[in-house]
């Protein structure tokens, strides 16, 4: 299989949500709070704002038009023959990335430019961290001579994956290969980009490759105190190749002698400094960077030691860094396990204690992208936007999933109890009777029913509409002793003396109905245990001599009777079982 991390050069490397508001950074955008750089980075519109012929409002939309938005008649009749093929395998199962690679390798075969838009376009939807692809598409509209519409999807892959240091790299190279020299506005613009990049993705540990390559463009336009103000910043900052940037600063200041000999020894000395700080910092994430096998996105699982590793490195970070070290590292992670729900889940309750907005985000996007199908994220997700009062947004969130993933019981449960802790009972009830009205069995509707009951009884204080619910489940489903044990829970909550008559009603259908032998016999025993102890006609205290030769003990009837009871009492609360009904479908799909 052909894939876009498939060779060194395409490796997707990782990716960093900082900041970017303008191409020229002035000191204080420089030092805004991290939690917002990397909401304004992830989500920009344009990288840099300078780019070529693109200040404009909304040049990409008039210049790049949707595919699959516009009529099929006239556009998809000219498509590669064999397209419909290819589509139709994604179409059916859009996580078939085998089917995605196949696809994508077609179109770029056919140098068919409509086509490749729309297989690109929806891939993207689904896989947005392959970087490699995004390199393949800007090349595709470039060699159509599409320079705008290769600039947009440079840009659109960086708002996706700003921290792979790769793409940054691609998308500056092709600014200085389609800007004009001769433009006065060139040299600004490249360098927008370079400051875009290294604010981006600069602190990943293996960002050198950036960094080196903007040090050598300020030099190349003899821009040296620009070389040295870089120099500064990335001496500070503990990367893989720390040791030979020190190097390089040291020669670089040996250059500076005819110029500015009475700073020389103190630049030196500042940057001795600096790496000495930088190497103790290095040494203490060497042994974790070194673990990293797969920085890069792929849809293979990664090896539990991988995982671990990932883990570990994430606690040690939390533990020791900076909060801007410990968000680029969790961009990396999510990066290379965006199919692991854990990790974001973990980056989403680090983020609670410094940005909501960065919570939110997080849960965006492992859930509408990288996990539409998992609940847990999901579920957390509506439970953070209930904490915060979006209430509307918490059921759009659970209603979503649950349109995605049917049958699941956890979340038409969490839909129930979210209507019911704000006071909409009746929406919680309807929620209820739709999943009794709509289940796919017998037993799975007479566990809503169980919950329905339940609902109206305890919440709304309403007996004998629960006592309908259960009474209506046990004709369906007559051998299910939680029904019946549900039914006695509820009779026996109320007035015993005024609710006699429902009680002896409940165990008659017990004794008489469908159940096993032994059940019935429990529950012919404690019908003669409850008249005993609350029976007000003595006439109905009479037990039968039949049931009288079935225990010679009554000690020991008396434990049997409390032993089964409690048995089926414990199975009847045990929903453990039902949060997992639709999971099959969750794995398979």
């Amino acid at each position: 299989m052909e894939n876009a991390e498939s060779t060194e050069e395409e490796k997707p490397t990782v990716s960093n949500d900082s900041t970017d508001n303008g191409a020229e950074t002035t000191t204080e955008e420089q030092h805004m709070d991290f939690s917002t750089e990397i909401m304004s980075v992830t989500e920009m519109e344009q990288s840099p704002d300078s780019s070529p012929d693109l200040n404009e409002e909304n040049t990409q939309e008039s210049e790049i038009p949707n595919i699959e938005s516009l009529q099929t008649t006239d556009i998809e009749a000219g498509f590669p023959p064999d397209f419909d093929k290819f589509w139709k395998v994604v179409e059916d199962n859009p996580q078939d990335f085998t089917g995605w690679v196949y696809l994508l390798q077609y179109v770029e075969q056919e140098n068919h430019l409509p086509a490749a838009r729309k297989a690109f376009d929806r891939f993207f939807t689904h896989y947005p961290y392959c970087y490699g692809y995004w390199k393949k598409y800007a090349d595709l509209e470039k060699r159509h001579d599409n320079v705008k519409q290769s600039d947009e999807v440079y840009r659109r892959g960086l708002q996706a994956i700003p921290l792979s240091v790769d793409l940054w790299i691609h998308y500056i190279n092709f600014l200085k290969e389609t800007l004009d020299p001769a433009d006065p506005e060139t040299n600004s613009t490249i360098r927008g980009a370079y400051e875009h990049a290294v604010l981006a993705a600069g602190t990943d540990f293996r960002s050198d490759r950036l960094w080196e390559m903007y040090i050598n463009w300020e030099n190349d336009q003899g821009n040296l105190r620009e070389v040295t103000s870089i120099y500064d910043r990335i001496l500070g900052i503990p990367t893989q190749l720390y040791s030979h940037h020190f190097q390089r600063s040291f020669s670089f200041g040996n250059k500076l002698v005819t110029e500015i000999e009475n700073m020389r020894h103190r630049i030196i000395e500042i940057h001795q400094e600096m790496f000495n700080h930088n190497e103790h910092e290095v040494s203490k994430r060497w042994t974790f960077e070194e673990a990293i096998k797969r920085p890069y996105f792929h849809v293979k699982p990664l090896e539990k030691i991988q995982l671990k590793n990932w883990k570990e490195y994430l606690e040690f970070e939390i533990e020791n860094g900076t909060h801007e070290r410990v968000v680029v590292l969790f961009e990396r992670c999510v990066i290379s396990c965006a199919l692991y729900e854990d990790f974001w889940i973990k980056y989403a309750k680090y983020m609670e204690n410094h940005s909501i907005e960065g919570v939110r985000h997080v849960y965006s996007r492992a859930c509408t992208i990288h996990l539409p199908k998992k609940p847990m994220v999901h579920m957390l997700w509506a439970a953070f936007e209930e904490q915060q009062g979006n209430i509307d947004e918490a059921r759009r969130i659970l209603k979503t999933f649950e349109e995605c993933i049917l049958g699941l019981a956890m979340i038409r449960l969490r839909r129930v109890s979210l209507e019911r802790r704000h006071g909409n009972m009746e929406e919680a009830e309807h929620l209820l009777e739709d999943a009794v009205r709509n289940a796919k069995s017998i037993s799975e509707s007479s566990f809503y029913a169980i919950k329905l009951a339940r609902h109206l009884f305890k919440v709304q204080k309403n007996l004998p509409k629960a006592r309908k619910v259960l009474s209506e489940a046990i004709e369906i489903d007559k051998e299910n002793t939680k029904l019946y044990l549900n039914l006695l829970e509820m009779e026996y909550s109320g007035d015993l003396k005024q609710n006699e008559e429902n009680i002896l009603s409940c165990f008659d259908k017990a004794v008489n109905g469908a159940l096993s032998i032994k059940m019935r016999i429990t529950f012919s025993q404690r019908k003669v245990e409850f008249l005993e102890d609350f029976g007000s006609d003595v006439n109905k205290s009479e037990e039968p001599d039949e049931k009288k030769m079935l225990t010679d003990d009554p000690t020991l009837a008396s434990a049997q009777m409390m032993d089964g009871d409690m048995q089926v009492n414990q199975a009847a609360y045990n929903y453990n079982a039902w949060y997992q009904v639709g999971a099959a479908l969750v794995h398979s799909s």
